[in-house]
């Protein structure tokens, strides 16, 4: 009985690598550099709803390999300039990609 367990257990463990390797190969990302961009995201946006202006919070996010990108329509050029400097503010932030358009009026 006991080389079952040792088999079961060791499949487990060979269906989990596999599992893993799967992660990294669809996104072309290790597994912590995944968490690293969502972490960024999630942070960017936090920072942004901090800023009490109702369009910063209408703004799009996304993350790949610590760039940051915004997308999105904003009021003014201040606020499209205010929105990339919180962005960079972020910890890990390699760069950012305003890509942000001002509403004309």
């Amino acid at each position: 009985m006991r080389p079952l367990k040792a088999f079961t257990a060791l499949t487990i463990v060979a269906l989990f690598a596999a599992a893993l390797a799967a992660c990294s190969a669809t996104t072309g990302k290790t597994v912590g550099e995944n968490v690293d961009d969502v972490t960024i995201t999630s942070e960017v946006k936090a920072k942004l709803a901090a800023e009490k202006v109702s369009t910063l919070t209408k703004i799009g996010v996304d993350t790949e390999r610590r760039t940051v990108y915004l997308t999105g329509t904003v009021d003014t050029a201040e606020m499209r300039t205010r929105a990339e400097e919180i962005a960079r503010g972020v910890k890990h932030v390699s760069g950012v990609v305003n890509n942000l358009t001002v509403q004309a009026q």
